[in-house]
Formats: C-alpha cells, sequence, structure tokens
C-alpha cells in the first residue's frame, strides 16, 4: 500500500469548529484530492495518508470516522487516540487535485 504525507487541509471556514475538511494535500508535493475520495482510497485500503509530528516526527494516519446520521470525515489516529493532527495544518494554496 503506498503511503502518502498530508501536510495541509482546506476547509470552507478556516476557523470554525464545524465546518468538515473539504480536501487533503500535500504544499510541498502540490496535490490534493476531495474528503470524498481520501475516504474512498483508505477504505478501500489501496493508499494510506498521514501526518508528521513536528516535534517527535512521528507519523500519525487519517483515518475515517462514521457516526451515526453523520458525513463521514477524516481524523488522525495516533498513539491509540483519534487526535486533531489534521486542523494544525496550513491551508492547501495553488493544488493540483487528483482523481
Amino acid at each position: 500500500m503506498n503511503e502518502f504525507e498530508v501536510n495541509c487541509v482546506t476547509k470552507p471556514n478556516r476557523y470554525s469548529t464545524h465546518d468538515h475538511i473539504t480536501h487533503i494535500g500535500n504544499n510541498t508535493q502540490n496535490w490534493c484530492m476531495t474528503r470524498e475520495t481520501a475516504i474512498a482510497r483508505i477504505e478501500a485500503k489501496t493508499e494510506a495518508y498521514f501526518t508528521l509530528d513536528r516535534v517527535s516526527g512521528k507519523k500519525a494516519y487519517i483515518g475515517v470516522v462514521r457516526e451515526a446520521g453523520k458525513v463521514p470525515y477524516l481524523r488522525t489516529y495516533a498513539d491509540g487516540k483519534w487526535n486533531n493532527n489534521l486542523l494544525e495544518q496550513a491551508e492547501c494554496s495553488n493544488c493540483k487535485v487528483v482523481a
């Protein structure tokens, strides 16, 4: 399975705690994809995505969270816990959307 580092995200309102991430990507490698594409690839187990902790260098893998009555969303999982590492990433800019 291929693994890709995610270092940027896009949300409709960057500072809203209620808006979901719409895209994940990598500003250095100039790519991004929709949340739906990432969810499909993660659940098909064809690709894995992760963020890197800036201090420790540890990977936090991105998983799909499904809650009853809600749209599935992306969240990181590290050290046995769901966390918000994705929200700490930079805003995606000038990325090429991959399908």
